[in-house]
């Protein structure tokens, strides 16, 4: 693990169980209930655009669902439009994916076959993590926070795993304003996400909310 992620995590083991500290997870669930509402609704009508153009222009179910690493070291199902041909062997190679992921290891090419024309334009909007905000409203997921990660970017490295475990993970964060191209391994995530955890305030993520519409309308790292 990088030095930089090992001082973070001896900070977090000193400074995170305070009285002050829940209570601002308190807030901050609080704010996450009432702004994943009123967002569904005024998406409501892109949600519905969505489900429809998945469904007609490739094989499949509108939905996307798939196991990530949450708080306290659970589980949960991560929803997202579909952005990637249903059969995908014929595109990719298998056992390339598996060595990859047996070392924790995103694949993410740039231009990846398996990817729809319309899944590349919902990548490219974050259209396709929308579904996220019922995530939000079961309180599997944060509007900020770390990156909700797949199990195997996180089963390397246990101490990473529960130190982001504190905090639920976030449809958008400080990693994803501000390093969304570095995206292969959690690693890569840990110093932005830890020192996330490590300076959290409500005033930090409505700065990272406000933050988020420009990173999302200039697609940057997002393929």
């Amino acid at each position: 693990m990088p030095d930089d992620a090992e001082f973070v995590l001896t900070e977090l083991s000193l400074s995170r169980a305070t009285p002050g500290f829940s209570t601002q997870l308190a807030m901050k669930r609080a704010f996450d209930i009432v702004a994943a509402f009123v967002l569904l609704l005024l998406v409501s009508p892109v949600l519905l655009l969505a489900v429809l153009a998945v469904r007609l222009t490739s094989h499949g179910p509108a939905l996307f669902r798939q196991k990530r690493w949450g708080r306290d070291d659970s589980q949960f199902e991560c929803l997202k439009f579909r952005t990637m041909h249903v059969a995908q062997d014929s595109l990719v190679d298998p056992s390339t994916i598996r060595e990859l992921e047996a070392k924790g290891i995103l694949f993410k090419p740039k231009n990846d076959p398996r990817v729809t024309r319309l899944g590349a334009f919902l990548r490219k909007t974050s259209i396709d993590e929308l579904p996220q905000l019922f995530n939000v409203l079961a309180g599997d997921m944060s509007l900020v926070g770390p990156r909700p990660l797949m199990l195997h970017m996180l089963d390397p490295y246990p101490e990473l795993r529960a130190a982001r475990g504190q905090m639920r993970p976030g449809i958008t964060g400080l990693w994803q304003i501000s390093a969304r191209e570095s995206n292969e391994t959690a690693l890569q995530m840990a110093r932005y996400d830890l020192g996330y955890i490590r300076d959290f305030s409500l005033w930090a993520d409505f700065r990272i909310l406000l933050r988020t519409p420009a990173t999302v309308l200039f697609g940057k790292g997002a393929h």
